[in-house]
């Protein structure tokens, strides 16, 4: 359980950012992280056998969420079918960078958005991308530059750097 307590420490506050820019709610990717640890300390050995702690948290964190997605998904359809969603009048409406990148990622289809997330936010390599997806490299390039096409038509008026 040491070694948990240790990787919590180290990568915690990591891992709920990336996860934060893939889920787009805060609440929902802290929630995401705490239970891919709380996997983590149910194993036998804790991350005994595992290369690479972080990666395997942020996997499984990837995987609690989209798994998520898909009964909100399920649930959404059998639910909401009749009744459409309202804006909320309430809502402060300012736009700054910040506020049109997380619009803009929560637009674009979620296979682009997993794969500019661990791109940019979580600096993985395409190799390590498609690795922790389970997709080809080839598919992960052609979601990176798909992706970058939508968030640029999406966010139009910001200039957008090129990794």
């Amino acid at each position: 359980m040491g070694d948990v307590a240790e990787v919590y420490h180290a990568c915690y506050r990591r891992l709920v950012v990336q996860l934060l820019a893939f889920t787009t709610d805060l609440n929902e990717a802290q929630d995401v992280v705490q239970e891919a640890f709380a996997r983590a300390v149910a194993r036998p050995r804790g991350f005994a056998g595992i290369d690479n702690p972080e990666a395997w948290l942020r996997t499984v964190a990837l995987n609690v969420a989209r798994r998520r997605w898909r009964r909100r998904r399920v649930l959404d359809l059998i639910l909401l079918r009749e009744r459409p969603l309202q804006d909320h009048p309430g809502l402060d409406t300012r736009a700054d960078l910040t506020t049109d990148l997380k619009k803009a990622l929560d637009a674009i289809p979620r296979s682009y958005r997993e794969v500019i997330v661990l791109h940019y936010y979580a600096d993985l390599s395409v190799d390590e991308i498609s690795a922790a997806l389970n997709i080809p490299a080839g598919t992960v390039k052609s979601r990176l530059s798909r992706g970058r096409a939508a968030l640029a038509v999406l966010l139009g008026g910001h200039e957008m750097a090129r990794a």
